[in-house]
């Protein structure tokens, strides 16, 4: 009998590829570096693993027949990419201290620059918020995609990862398709937000099954809220404007407020303020049920000014004085919610029905049953703690190769761009630290 002749490396590793492809877990192909999760963070990180290592030793899989699912839909399809002005104040979970030492190793200013190197111009809107001037959330994501092809990094899908083992030589990574070994690993999974976008919680599993544990809370933030069947503000769809939204204990001081717009739709609020707020709405109606939620539709105004300037009216009627100042629709719902005559001249509205429309206008309680949940979150609350991990380069201080990065750790951000930059800041760390087999001190 005569004996084949041994194979190249390469062409041996790409037979036990093909060995895996078409019998399950025959094969048990080898990688340097295996990134599970191709959105925003888990592409970061690809790119720069790859940037820096040998072609073919950067392995991206994704449970997605279509990636990037949530960069498509993100700021109504034309991706709000960052925001002009980003500082750890802007996002809530981990302590804004750990969440400063990541942001400050990839910059806006990076953020900017390394899209530019991608083709990708960006344009600040008078929000803050950077879009691409193509206003299309597709140009980002084909640059990205691009760029991870052009670094070397292979990005296979769909290959839903179900279990990482920890191995003497690395991890052993297992999903349907069946399995394989890697040196290091970079879990960028995302949250339970959108589930199907892949962000069905499959990382936390995953994370906790090699030694991590998750904050005491996970749960949906920048959602719309949902208010009881019949109250005014649901007959007012479509309706939007600026205010005031505030979060109170039962005792009535203020935990948090956010002033921007609002959007009232069938079902409650939704819109920029209503999202920001939804998250410590959220929070605290889980540590007390008698949380409660206020709005100011005149934000700025309080009710002693609004008090004093109902007082001066004089021949003019309240609903007149008020759509000078907001939509009519709203203006004649707040009067009615009060209980007065909308077209009353201001000098015959009595002391209780000035009290009453001033409560309405200014600190309107809420009846807050709740918001619309993970499907249609933008973001999740809480997963892994970052004290869990080693700031210089994301990797994990319980499970020495395995590094995470992105909405998988326990940081959200408001609505702008903020989570974004989350991602491409800790997917940049990650990915350079993997690939340069740093471990860095504990920062």
């Amino acid at each position: 009998m005569i004996n084949p002749q041994p194979l190249p490396n390469l062409a041996l590793h790409k037979l036990k590829e093909l060995i895996l492809m078409e019998n399950g877990k025959l094969g048990f192909p080898t990688t340097e570096i295996v990134v599970v999760g191709a959105g925003a963070a888990g592409l970061m990180a690809g790119i720069f693993a790859a940037r820096q290592s040998p072609p073919s030793t950067v392995i991206l899989l994704d449970s997605a027949k279509r990636v990037g699912a949530k960069i498509l839909a993100a700021g109504g399809g034309r991706c709000n990419v960052t925001h002009f002005e980003v500082s750890p104040n802007d996002y809530a979970g981990s302590s804004h201290n750990a969440i400063r030492k990541v942001l400050s190793r990839f910059s806006v200013e990076e953020t900017i620059h390394f899209f530019h190197k991608l083709g990708v111009e960006l344009h600040k809107e008078e929000t803050g918020k950077l879009f691409p001037v193509s206003n299309k959330a597709r140009t980002v994501l084909e640059a990205l995609l691009s760029e991870t092809e052009r670094s070397g990094a292979q990005l296979r899908h769909p290959r839903r990862v179900d279990n990482i083992l920890k191995s003497q030589n690395g991890f052993v990574i297992q999903g349907d398709w069946g399995e394989m070994l890697a040196k290091k690993v970079i879990l960028a999974t995302g949250g339970k937000s959108l589930p199907t976008t892949g962000s069905d919680g499959q990382g936390y599993v995953i994370a906790r099954s090699l030694g991590h544990s998750l904050t005491p809370r996970i749960f949906p933030s920048l959602a719309p809220l949902l208010l009881k069947d019949g109250h005014f503000i649901r007959t007012l769809s479509g309706l939007t404007l600026p205010t005031t939204l505030e979060v109170r204990t039962p005792a009535g001081k203020r935990l948090k407020a956010f002033t921007d717009s609002t959007l009232c739709t069938h079902f409650g609020l939704s819109g920029p303020c209503a999202l920001n707020i939804s998250r410590f709405w959220t929070d605290a109606h889980l540590d007390n049920p008698e949380t409660t939620l206020w709005v100011n539709w005149l934000p700025g105004v309080t009710p002693e000014e609004l008090d004093s300037r109902l007082q001066q009216l004089g021949p003019t009627s309240p609903l007149g004085w008020l759509r000078d100042r907001m939509p009519e629709r709203l203006a004649l719902a707040l009067c009615m919610e009060a209980g007065i005559d909308p077209r009353i001249p201001g000098h015959r509205l009595d002391r209780i029905g000035r009290k009453a429309l001033v409560a309405a206008v200014t600190t309107l309680e809420l009846p807050v049953m709740g918001d619309k949940g993970f499907g249609v979150a933008e973001v999740t609350a809480g997963g892994i703690p970052l004290s869990e991990i080693n700031l210089a380069t994301m990797e994990s201080r319980v499970c020495p190769g395995l590094y995470l990065c992105g909405e998988i750790c326990d940081v959200d951000g408001r609505i702008g761009g903020f989570n974004f930059q989350w991602a491409w800041a800790s997917g940049y760390v990650a990915g350079q630290a993997a690939a340069a087999g740093k471990t860095g001190k504990n920062k």
